[in-house]
């Protein structure tokens, strides 16, 4: 279910009996404050400078990634233009490959989105960076998805 928190001719969800769309109905009603915390809690990124409207979107569509699956747009723009650079033109899987501190790490994006490392499937790629280095990496600039110097 996608919401549109400024579109009018969006119906309420229904919230009594769906979680997710309890959170989504939330995030038109939260303070600034609270919105920014939210943001925090949820994407582990610093808010980006943006209107409140445009934050409570990006939250909403991060918050029904989270729960749904999927990848932020970014990521999956990135994604693509990697499979067309790689001349990947129906739905494979996509091989990442990146060597740190000697190890060869290959990461394979299914086409459904699924990212797979170490035998194990994850939510990001943010998440298997920080698996692999032990710190905070962006996913896509550890595997060479974003330009360096690019900012959010």
């Amino acid at each position: 279910m996608a919401l549109c928190l400024t579109c009018p001719d969006d119906p309420p969800p229904e919230s009594d009996d769906d979680p997710l769309a309890a959170e989504l109905a939330a995030i038109a009603d939260l303070p600034w404050t609270e919105l920014r915390q939210r943001w925090l809690a949820v994407t582990g990124r610093p808010v980006p400078r943006v209107k409140q409207g445009l934050l409570r979107m990006a939250l909403a569509w991060e918050v029904q990634a989270k729960a749904l699956g999927g990848l932020p747009r970014r990521t999956e723009l990135a994604l693509e233009r990697a499979a067309d650079q790689a001349g990947l033109s129906s739905p494979k899987a996509l091989k990442l490959v990146r060597e740190w501190h000697g190890v060869l790490h290959t990461i394979t994006v299914e086409p459904d989105q699924t990212i797979r490392w170490n035998g194990q499937s994850w939510n990001s790629l943010s998440e298997v960076a920080r698996a692999i280095t032990g710190t905070r990496w962006s996913g896509p600039a550890f595997f060479g998805l974003k330009k360096p110097g690019v900012a959010a």
